[in-house]
């Protein structure tokens, strides 16, 4: 009988864990299950952190940034191409 009840107990935590977690995603406050955060914005992160540790890699960061920019000013979403040229 024990056993039981302590695998239904650990099911029952997890289950509120589970949704604890979805409540929170809902909120913004953690990434969980439905959104994810891009792949992009980790690459970006881990190219700051080099940048500071070796500054002379610092020019691909700048790059990145200056494309960033021109893609905004055109309106245009990254990756998008010109359908009807």
């Amino acid at each position: 009988m024990k056993p039981a009840l302590f695998t239904l107990s650990v099911l029952a935590a997890g289950a509120m864990l589970h949704f604890l977690f979805l409540w929170m995603e809902g909120k913004g406050w953690i990434y969980y299950k439905r959104d994810r955060p891009s792949r992009t914005a980790l690459g970006n992160a881990f190219l700051e952190v080099q940048s500071i540790l070796e500054p002379d890699k610092k020019h691909v960061l700048e790059v990145r940034k200056d494309e960033r920019r021109d893609v905004a000013e055109s309106g245009d979403k990254e990756g998008e191409q010109d359908e009807g040229a």
